[in-house]
């Protein structure tokens, strides 16, 4: 409860300093109070995980969670998914509603739409409009759902993977690739953060974690004068980046959540460098 009072109140302090995302932010505040809401539902998860497994499963790169051929009741992150729904409705409720009506007369498929947010290419069950910013929110609410979930599973195994050492740069519980991450104050180590489920695990500064390049002439960063608290870690292998919050010179905590909202104009501008 104490982390998610403090974010709120970054919320406000960023919508303050940055008005022109007060309306994401305050998406965000809403999202957040309703998942606080939802991990207290129960201790259990609707993801299996093999314990014999794990070793063999970081050794070989694989996350724990399968989701292209693993089965769990939706029912749970549907549920989620509807109330989350509700904050659509504040902003385009005849949207809303239409969508809420189609999965409850079974026209849409919340398992298959679910499945879609790892799977980008199964566009089967998913609405068309997608470049409507409606339905941009249903696929950020579509990846929540999961969130409750999902940490469950970060929380119960996290610390076991870390000690086996996991040396990828996608998330070892879910598979997710990571947007955003952080300069830890304690060890001055770069950790990466899975929007996805919550986990953050350690990787090396001088290696890009999408395709694996530690020629340090071709890995480099940029920041913005002013604000050298963030700064953009990129390749010039593969042309992606990742935007990192550097707390080595602040005693302050950072909830990567808020900070990815916060700093989506490093996103711009890393798109008009060439980068992905």
């Amino acid at each position: 409860m104490a982390n998610m009072l403090g974010a709120l109140k970054t919320i406000e302090q960023y919508k303050s300093d940055s008005p022109h995302y007060s309306e994401l932010l305050d998406i965000l505040a809403e999202l957040l109070i309703l998942r606080e809401e939802y991990r207290k539902t129960t201790d259990k998860t609707i993801f299996q995980v093999d314990d014999h497994l794990i070793a063999q499963k970081v050794a070989g790169g694989l996350p724990l969670i399968d989701f292209f051929s693993g089965k769990f009741d939706v029912s749970v992150p549907q549920n989620y998914f509807l109330r989350l729904l509700d904050i659509a409705e504040k902003r385009s409720p005849e949207k809303a509603q239409e969508m809420v009506a189609q999965l409850h007369d079974g026209v849409l498929d919340f398992e298959k739409m679910v499945r879609h947010t790892f799977d980008p290419l199964s566009e089967e069950e998913f609405p068309d409009e997608k470049d409507d910013d409606f339905f941009d929110l249903v696929e950020l609410f579509l990846e929540e759902s999961l969130r409750p979930e999902l940490e469950k599973v970060a929380h119960q195994y996290g610390d076991r993977i870390s000690k086996l050492g996991w040396n990828e740069g996608y998330c070892p519980i879910c598979g997710k690739e990571p947007k955003i991450g952080e300069i830890k104050a304690s060890d001055g180590r770069r950790y990466l953060f899975c929007n996805q489920c919550g986990f953050e695990w350690h990787y090396r500064r001088v290696k890009c974690p999408f395709c694996g390049n530690e020629e340090q002439q071709a890995l480099a960063y940029f920041t913005i004068e002013g604000d050298e608290r963030y700064r953009v870690d990129v390749c010039n292998v593969c042309k992606r980046y990742i935007k990192i919050v550097d707390l080595r010179d602040t005693e302050q905590e950072a909830n990567l959540d808020v900070e990815d909202i916060a700093t989506l104009h490093l996103d711009m501008l890393a798109y008009e460098e060439g980068y992905s």
